[in-house]
């Protein structure tokens, strides 16, 4: 007679294990300490086997007998169910290590050795808010760009566009990572070229004006602050670095004697040579005996070991009542930019060189660390001479009214 869930809940255990059969080759399994296995018997190539099919009440009879009713039908199709529960697991667990999030994580690993920390914890933090909530634990061969797309228009509806295009990037390398290591057949983010609206592009608030940069380069000379941050601020127009670069200075990268500093560019993992002129050598030499002994040129204030905070030069600009509508840190860029070309008269690659943007020469070679080393050497003399006369000239215009 079949089972019923009233005669089953009246089982009681034996001495030994014992079976209560139901029907279609399902049956229970009653061990001495009252445990109900759920098991089917069948035969596959003329041989007897048995699989489990879970434990009674967490499934039910009837939900027993649904999975009886599933093996049958493999059975029917001559597939051994036992058989084919093991390649599920595998195949689920194949999956779980190639899942989107696992694959992301190794790809970031590898990749964030070469990169500025603020540019890796931009992106890791993307990948945790933005992708993993939604993609991480797909296996990443069966995410489809739908999909991405989805996730991707979550992010667009916060009204952040610039962020979805940013993680619409980083989902491709991570897809194209995938292909080379064999995780994935293709890269699905590559189809969704123009699926997302136009960035619209902001450029970062600068002074041009060389009356109004005067002024600006004066309070920054008179800051009360920290010395390690108005180093920093009378620094940051003579070089016209990238502001992680400048904070993240390292003095073992800087050689005052020379007058050159050596580094690595963020963006591009490229050297790089600034050469400093005699002002800037003034500044850091009269800051070589506060910070010298450490790691980096600008430490953090509370934390010596780390790099000032990426806030602390616009932080000290707004202080200063310099509007963060007028001039930022990164600002001090297309300042120099600008006023080297339209006042000053050097050349546009000189310039671009100097700015440690991708530069080909006429055979298509991009630029090395020394390229027109002498010239920039000069350039960066004559742009620090430049900014002393504007603000010489400001003093007296000060003066005479």
């Amino acid at each position: 007679m079949p089972l019923t869930d009233t005669k089953i809940r009246l089982i009681k255990p034996k001495e030994k294990v014992f079976r209560v059969f139901d029907e279609k080759g399902l049956y229970l399994e009653i061990s001495p300490k009252g445990g109900k296995w759920w098991r089917l018997k069948y035969r596959f190539n003329g041989l007897e086997k048995r699989i489990s099919l879970g434990v009674y009440p967490s499934v039910t009879l009837k939900q027993a007998r649904d999975r009886r009713d599933d093996a049958r039908r493999l059975l029917g199709s001559g597939i051994n169910p036992s058989e084919h529960r093991k390649n599920v697991k595998a195949d689920s667990q194949s999956e779980n290590a190639n899942s989107f999030e696992v694959v992301a994580r190794e790809w970031f690993t590898k990749k964030e050795t070469s990169w500025a920390e603020s540019h890796s914890k931009r992106v890791i933090r993307l990948l945790e808010r933005d992708m993993f909530p939604w993609l991480g634990r797909s296996a990443i061969s069966l995410v489809t760009s739908l999909e991405i797309l989805s996730t991707l228009r979550r992010i667009e509806g916060r009204g952040v566009v610039e962020t979805a295009h940013r993680a619409l990037w980083i989902t491709g390398q991570v897809f194209r990572y995938a292909v080379a290591t064999g995780r994935a057949d293709r890269n699905p983010a590559a189809d969704l070229r123009g699926a997302l609206p136009a960035t619209v592009q902001k450029h970062f608030p600068a002074v041009t004006d060389t009356s109004r940069l005067a002024e600006i380069l004066l309070a920054l000379d008179g800051y009360k602050g920290s010395f390690v941050t108005r180093c920093a601020l009378k620094i940051a127009p003579l070089v016209f670095v990238r502001p992680g670069e400048l904070r993240s200075a390292l003095w073992s990268d800087i050689n005052l004697k020379d007058g050159l500093w050596s580094y690595t560019v963020s963006k591009s993992n490229a050297p790089h040579i600034v050469p400093l002129a005699r002002q800037t050598i003034v500044v850091l030499e009269e800051l070589q005996p506060l910070t010298g002994s450490g790691l980096y040129v600008f430490p953090g204030a509370h934390n010596r070991s780390r790099p000032m905070s990426e806030n602390t030069v616009n932080g000290a600009l707004r202080r200063l009542d310099i509007q963060s509508t007028e001039m930022c840190g990164h600002g001090f860029r297309a300042t120099a930019r600008t006023i080297l070309e339209e006042v000053l008269d050097y050349p546009y690659d000189l310039i671009e060189h100097q700015l440690a943007h991708r530069v080909r020469d006429p055979l298509g070679r991009a630029y090395n660390r020394t390229t027109h080393l002498p010239k920039r050497v000069a350039m960066m003399q004559g742009w620090a001479d430049y900014l002393d006369s504007i603000k010489v000239e400001r003093e007296s215009a000060r003066t005479t009214v």
